[in-house]
């Protein structure tokens, strides 16, 4: 049977291309590291005990991680776990989904990176298998990558952050897992306005937004592309040297100054804490007792506000004043705060409204205030019945400048406020009579 030769280079054309994106790893690059042996301990981020890999660039390493018994995580650590370094966990492939002793990271010949547990069950994959992955590096950024032959990235780890930027890593709002870092309730999302820090509480349905970080203005009207933490360029001259951004899209030509060490800071980390405030870390070995600073605080004691900004820097319930603590509200009057401070217990939803009264502070801002949208104008007797009838509502907040009023379902940090308007700032807070 003759076959025409335009048939012939159809088919060597489709061949050579699956060829090509199915290219098998060579034995040489593929790998099975088994979580067993030895832990290593020291200085390390959580008191965690871990198990190194021979996937290392320092001061970046690949580890099993453990900081409870027999639940580990797949991760990337920062530094020198000795007397004059600390090691950070910066990225972890699995943060909810811990594996035991006996694990497996396997880099397969097909180009599937996967974490399978003892079950044979797949914990986490980069699920690149058959799409060309040839090698698997850390590079000097601390970015996990898998290459093709031409040396560029089919999958890597900056496109799924964790709790913590590196530089040369940015946040896009269009992607579903890389618009954003997470640690426990909080979490800092860019969408296409702008960069906020949410705080997820059990009584709200969505995430809520404690502070805006980055609202830059639109020179052409177009939507925000991506931030990402950099080192400012030699090409922008001496007085920014070492100089640590949050820059943003080229359209909005802006950028956000973290901090500006004395040395050199390319190993530098954006963290977000577990109680919702940032931090910039930079690793600095040379000539340093202690490699690691803390170079920039996000919300720090000495400015206005400052921790008090924080959701949840008093508990579930309390005033905030000067980064401290200082009262817990009651029915029954203010009283000293301590950890014990709590709101009141409300009646059932099924209840009467007539069971609940309001008790009144004045002077202080819920955590919400800096996105004080509310609803309104309205007079307050209006505001205190639309809190009446809606059973979760658990206080309301009036400005008496501006009435406007907001409802929430959520206390924890009350701010005190010092400025002028101090007293057109009244919260009312709901309990059962």
């Amino acid at each position: 049977m003759n076959i025409p030769l335009f048939s012939c280079l159809v088919f060597f054309f489709v061949y050579c291309s699956s060829v090509i994106v199915q290219a098998e790893v060579p034995l040489s690059k593929t790998l099975a590291y088994v979580n067993e042996g030895a832990l290593h301990s020291g200085l390390v981020e959580d008191s965690a005990t871990y198990r190194p890999l021979k996937i290392a660039n320092y001061p970046f390493s690949l580890c099993f991680y453990n900081t409870t018994r027999n639940a580990y995580f797949l991760g990337i650590g920062m530094g020198n776990a000795n007397t004059t370094s600390f090691m950070r966990w910066v990225w972890s492939a699995n943060p909810t989904r811990p594996v035991t002793d006996k694990a497996k990271l396997v880099f397969s010949r097909n180009g599937n990176l996967a974490l399978i547990d003892t079950k044979n069950r797949f914990v986490w994959q980069t699920r690149t298998a058959n799409k060309g992955a040839v090698d698997i590096k850390l590079l000097p950024n601390g970015n996990l990558v898998l290459l093709n032959k031409q040396g560029g990235f089919v999958w890597q780890s900056f496109d799924y952050p964790t709790h913590t930027l590196m530089i040369g890593q940015s946040l896009r709002p269009k992607s579903s897992r890389g618009n954003k870092l997470v640690n426990g309730a909080y979490s800092m999302v860019i969408d296409a306005h702008e960069v906020g820090l949410f705080f997820k509480s059990p009584h709200s349905p969505k995430p809520l937004l404690y502070f805006s970080l980055v609202v830059p203005e639109a020179h052409d009207g177009g939507a925000l592309e991506n931030v990402t933490l950099n080192i400012a360029p030699v090409s922008d001259g001496p007085d920014t040297l070492n100089e640590i951004r949050l820059e943003y899209a080229d359209r909005y030509r802006g950028l956000h100054v973290w901090a500006q060490p004395k040395y050199n800071s390319t190993l530098s980390i954006l963290r977000l804490s577990s109680d919702g405030n940032l931090h910039v870390y930079t690793y600095y070995e040379k000539g340093r007792m202690d490699a690691w600073e803390e170079t920039y605080t996000e919300f720090i004691s000495s400015m206005y506000a400052g921790e008090c900004l924080l959701p949840e820097k008093c508990g579930s319930l309390g005033i905030c004043e000067n980064s401290q603590c200082v009262a817990c509200p009651t029915p029954k009057g203010v009283t000293g705060w301590s950890k014990n401070c709590k709101p009141s217990k409300l009646p059932a939803c099924n209840a009467a409204a007539a069971n609940v009264s309001y008790y009144k502070i004045e002077g202080v801002n819920h955590f919400l205030h800096t996105n004080f949208e509310g609803l309104g104008p309205m007079k307050i007797g209006q505001c205190r019945k639309k809190c009446s009838e809606d059973c979760k509502c658990m206080a309301f907040f009036y400005r008496k400048d501006t009435f406007m009023c907001l409802l929430t379902n959520e206390l924890n940090t009350l701010m005190k406020v010092h400025d002028s308007s101090s007293a057109e700032h009244i919260a009312y807070i709901k309990y059962a009579k």
